[in-house]
């Protein structure tokens, strides 16, 4: 009976061996091409105060992964957390913390280039990828916060350097989307814009709607897509929500590690797959848009 168990056992084993090869070799032959994830922290998948888990990018899911599910294609996510529309393009260029991040964690790809070195190089090695996504501005803006935090007035400070940041992020944009098709590529391109981090708050409300707007310009002028990603947040919102941080209440984003209570700027598992169902819709959008 023993001798008989260890043969079935053998048996069962190797069944499910041939069997999840099988199913592996399945799930590969169904990808339906390649797409290229650029981008910052919201791409990447980041969670603050990680610890450990820091060592194995593969704890880190964002919305590529989703995006990637929904249109069956193998997803290579170059994202790295604290880029800035101009660290993007040069390694000179001041960033949020990714050349900090990079130093002491890996990205999900190898990458000892600017993320234009990678995408262009990437996009020349793979002309059919079928979709390229990119996240970027906020951290540009958050650049700033830091810098006039030390200011007398921060308030005013932020202001009277808002429009310059601005105006810098949508020509950077410009140059980045320019580069991408530069290498040959003929795919979609989707810029996903942000949501608020708090839709009961007018000022962050004007402030998403302020880089959005730049995002939607630099977008429209290179032939880019657009992932409404503001609108989707918004609309996901349940009206009973009263006396507080909409989007953090309604579990859009990470709960902080200080403070179960309190949010950070990134979005939870259920805001990243919002995200991703956005932007598979605005890539549907554009390829029927392509046919027609």
């Amino acid at each position: 009976m023993k001798g008989f168990l260890r043969v079935s056992s053998a048996l069962l084993l190797m069944t499910l061996l041939i069997t999840g090869t099988v199913f592996a070799e399945d799930r590969g032959e169904e990808r339906e091409g390649r797409y290229l994830a650029l981008g910052d922290s919201v791409a990447f998948g980041f969670i603050n105060h990680a610890g450990f888990e820091y060592v194995n990018p593969d704890n880190f899911i964002g919305y590529p992964e989703y995006v990637g599910s929904l249109l069956r294609a193998d997803v290579v996510n170059a994202a790295c957390p604290g880029e800035t529309t101009g660290s993007f393009l040069s390694s000179a260029a001041a960033d949020d913390g990714c050349g900090l991040f990079r130093a002491n964690a890996p990205l999900h790809v190898t990458n000892n280039a600017t993320q234009l070195d990678f995408a262009t190089a990437y996009l020349r090695a793979h002309p059919g990828t079928r979709l390229v996504t990119i996240s970027l501005g906020a951290n540009d803006l958050f650049l700033i916060q830091s810098a006039c935090a030390k200011a007398p007035n921060p308030a005013q400070c932020f202001q009277a350097a808002l429009p310059g940041a601005l105006g810098m992020i949508e020509l950077n944009m410009e140059t980045i989307l320019s580069e991408l098709r530069a290498t040959g590529f003929k795919g979609v391109i989707v810029v996903a814009n942000y949501y608020s981090l708090d839709y009961s708050n007018p000022a962050q409300n004007q402030f998403a709607a302020a880089l959005n707007a730049v995002l939607a310009g630099a977008a429209a002028a290179k032939g880019a897509a657009v992932a409404d990603v503001f609108t989707s947040f918004k609309n996901v919102l349940p009206t009973s929500l009263t006396n507080g941080n909409f989007t953090c209440k309604a579990g859009l984003l990470n709960a902080s590690s200080q403070n179960q209570f309190v949010c950070d700027v990134h979005p939870s598992q259920s805001g990243q797959r919002l995200i991703g169902k956005t932007v598979a819709k605005a890539f549907a959008a554009a390829t029927n848009q392509d046919r027609d």
